[in-house]
């Protein structure tokens, strides 16, 4: 079985696997799902709010897959993620004097950048000293979470003080939303041309040839000269960079000011959105919205049918769990499949985890 029908495989089962969970706990499969159709594409504001939803899961989504091409586990796209919203916001309001193009170019750059070097930490880390990247990023993540609550909680925390969260940005800074009520935003077209373009980066360029071999076998590229510690900093500046974007991006667009908690965990989220898409830039997009479309239906299937808006972790985790499950069968048959360091990751990411 070709590796996209591996996918669509997975996500058949997993639905039809929560089916048989439902019946057992006497609720209608039926019902349930079509409630969640609804919730998440039942009108044109469930519409937008789950392209909405999607799109930060795009931008970690093309993160974790770029490193993961490389056999570079990066786990530490929330806590980059969340570097660049805290850059964004921390130069957000004092952007007041720029006109409109200059201060969202400078918003946005400013939280790639800051997401690009909390990438090329851990990727410098492993270059040079050979500390294990699951390790550094995953406690990079905690740093993050906890620059971000001095930072609210002291330097830059509004001007009033009542609430632990920045000053909203100027509105020169903020991406606008041209179809009012809806929160949709030209990020959506961003993440779609960074998808198109991390997709000829990986397999239309030397430099996506060289990431592909080393991610196959680290010691063979080295032989044949490839730069690996060179590529393994900057393939984690350019997943940092990506994510820390999708920060900003959260920042300019939607919330407009920084608090605690930004992300529900877009970047572990993200690790599932990339395995399905087989690591390929084009797919994280349509994954990406899979688990828009489940993110947002989630509230649906509460209201209507009074099931949990949990069950859809589980819908998430069975796909995963599925989907490496077919691919052991199709590596045992010498087909293609996802690597093992993928899966890997895959296996911790599938449970659910508040880290």
């Amino acid at each position: 079985m070709a590796a996209a029908g591996r996918t669509i495989a997975a996500i058949t089962i997993a639905f039809g696997l929560t089916a048989i969970v439902l019946l057992a706990l006497g609720a209608s499969p039926f019902g349930v799902f079509r409630a969640l159709c609804d919730g998440a594409f039942g009108n044109w504001y469930a519409v937008s709010d789950t392209i909405v939803r999607a799109t930060p899961l795009i931008f970690t989504g093309l993160a974790v897959a770029i490193a993961f091409q490389g056999a570079i586990y990066n786990i530490g796209a929330d806590g980059q993620l969340l570097i660049g919203a805290l850059a964004a916001a921390a130069i957000g309001p004092h952007l007041k004097a720029l006109p409109t193009p200059l201060a969202l170019i400078s918003i946005l750059a400013l939280g790639t950048t800051a997401g690009a070097l909390w990438g090329a930490t851990a990727g410098w880390l492993k270059a040079a000293r050979n500390v294990n990247e699951v390790i550094s990023t995953i406690m990079l993540n905690f740093i993050a979470v906890q620059t971000i609550s001095w930072a609210i909680h002291g330097p830059i925390m509004e001007a009033s003080r009542a609430y632990p969260r920045t000053d909203p940005i100027a509105p020169a800074a903020q991406l606008p939303l041209p179809i009012p009520p809806t929160q949709l935003n030209p990020a959506i077209l961003i993440a779609i041309l960074l998808a198109v373009a991390s997709y000829a980066l990986v397999y239309r360029s030397s430099a996506g040839f060289q990431l592909r071999a080393m991610g196959q076998n680290r010691r063979a590229s080295a032989f044949f000269g490839i730069p690996i510690a060179r590529l393994t900093v900057g393939a984690m500046a350019l997943s940092g960079g990506l994510a820390g974007l999708g920060g900003a991006v959260q920042i300019s667009a939607i919330t407009h000011r920084l608090y605690e908690r930004l992300s529900p965990g877009w970047g572990f989220e993200a690790i599932a959105v990339a395995l399905l898409a087989r690591l390929n830039p084009l797919g994280v997009i349509f994954t990406a919205l899979l688990f828009g479309a489940l993110d947002t239906g989630s509230q649906a299937i509460q209201r209507a049918q009074g099931v949990s808006p949990v069950m859809v972790q589980v819908i998430e985790a069975m796909v995963i769990f599925v989907l490496l499950a077919l691919d052991r069968y199709a590596a045992a048959d010498g087909a293609d499949a996802v690597p093992d360091y993928v899966m890997q990751a895959a296996v911790a990411e599938a449970a659910p985890s508040d880290v």
